[in-house]
């Protein structure tokens, strides 16, 4: 979502790169730069305000007039600056008598209800029980929705008819430590708009649940109206911690940049995706690099490691080495590699000259290209995925009517990978000299 932001940020910095000394002048007219972005990417003026005196009074000081390049060491300023403004990461408070309770507030429409289930889902992964309680009875389908996703989570959700939320709440609470539960996860009823009735009504809920955690979710899209939403709800409930959902969107992203130093509420987690795996420790170094073009490795590393199984990771890497990597294979590779997420949010998580490269593809088209070569492979048989030299013009001709593309698709994939079983083995012959350089 930082895309414009990001691309004028590295305009400022190849200018400043170019120069063997930087003056006073050159220093303040980057600094006009930076601020104009971060102003139109939605950034709150007194957060820009701030960052640009702080980054321009380390800029014209010693560390960067006897810095070997000066350039560098802005680039470094300002990375340690925004890493500050963005604040500390802080981990969910699960502390204290079990069952642990937390409570998801927030607008409608903000994705409340799919984040509470993607919080579930991590928490279970790291051995707890989870209770999920259906707290909204007016939204229509609210129940039904949670329902939904505790099924595909493998999260029992709690709902009764007949309870107003908070009453409803203490009667979970109490099923909850009955059935041994050791957290639950309360997702509340959000308003179209900040009102006395929907505030009475969460303050209610704290007072006969105590929650450990009060977590806000802020649709991310909406701007610098995220900062209003976030202080009138800090305002009238106790929010220990903020939830930014739909950061793989198309915004302006400022409000990720200005929300800690705006309201002093920790931000917990990332929403960056519909799916149900779609969720991110919040980091600061890491969104802050990012921001400022020098990808997510690590995140990237995270990101594959929760959809790869690690045998068949070790299995695949060494056919594909050996030249025994089959088309089956990389099928599987495919729908491995669909659920890390948009082909955009990886794209901007390469480093280094990778990610350089990688801003110059489309998404889309990266996304059409991957779907054809999806639909090509799932029109062949396993003998034919298995030994593609068998893939004789008939076959081809087959291939292509069932996928719904041409015999040239069908040629140009079977190129590719050919091509890619050379490389490969180049690269066992050549010891991987020369890859570590992509990563620069």
């Amino acid at each position: 979502m930082f895309d414009s932001l990001t691309e004028r940020l590295n305009k400022v910095f190849a200018g400043l790169t170019r120069r063997g000394r930087l003056s006073v002048e050159d220093v303040d007219s980057a600094m006009r730069e930076v601020r104009i972005a971060l102003l139109e990417a939605d950034v709150h003026y007194s957060v820009v305000k701030t960052f640009v005196a702080n980054v321009r009074e380390r800029a014209i000081g010693t560390e960067v007039s006897e810095a070997l390049n000066p350039g560098q060491m802005v680039i470094k300023i300002v990375n340690e600056e925004l890493i500050k403004t963005l604040g500390e990461s802080s981990k969910l408070n699960l502390t204290g008598e079990k069952p642990r309770v937390v409570m998801f507030v927030g607008l409608q429409g903000s994705g409340k209800t799919t984040q509470a289930a993607k919080v579930a889902k991590r928490l279970r992964a790291h051995g707890e029980r989870v209770l999920l309680v259906a707290a909204d009875p007016y939204r229509p389908a609210a129940i039904k929705q949670l329902q939904t996703l505790g099924q595909r989570v493998n999260v029992e959700v709690y709902t009764e008819d007949g309870f107003k939320p908070p009453e409803l709440s203490k009667r979970a609470l109490e099923y909850a430590r009955k059935g041994g539960f050791s957290t639950m996860l309360i997702d509340t009823a959000g308003r179209s708009q900040l009102d006395d009735e929907l505030m009475t009504e969460l303050q209610a809920i704290q007072k006969n649940v105590n929650p450990v955690e009060i977590l806000l979710v802020v649709d991310s899209m909406i701007g610098q109206e995220a900062l209003h939403v976030a202080e009138g709800f800090r305002d009238t409930v106790n929010i220990t911690g903020l939830i930014l959902s739909k950061m793989d969107g198309d915004s302006r992203g400022g409000a990720a940049i200005s929300i800690r130093s705006v309201t002093g509420v920790p931000i917990k987690y990332l929403g960056v995706g519909e799916g149900i795996d779609a969720l991110e420790e919040y980091d600061p170094a890491r969104l802050s690099s990012r921001i400022l073009g020098m990808g997510d490795l690590i995140g990237l590393i995270e990101r594959a490691e929760s959809v790869y199984n690690q045998k068949q990771a070790v299995q695949n890497a060494g056919k594909l080495m050996s030249g025994r990597f089959t088309l089956e294979d990389f099928a599987e590779q495919l729908r491995q590699m669909k659920k890390m997420g948009p082909i955009r949010q990886i794209l901007d998580m390469l480093p280094g000259n990778l990610g350089k490269a990688a801003r110059g593809i489309d998404p889309q088209e990266a996304e059409k290209s991957l779907k054809v070569t999806e639909a090509i492979l799932n029109s062949m048989t396993k003998k034919e995925k298995a030994n593609p030299d068998i893939l004789n013009a008939s076959r081809k001709r087959r291939i292509s009517a069932g996928s719904g593309t041409d015999v040239q698709d069908v040629n140009r994939l079977l190129k590719q990978f050919r091509e890619s079983q050379k490389m490969m083995k180049t690269i066992q012959k050549t010891g991987g000299k020369g890859l570590s350089n992509l990563f620069r």
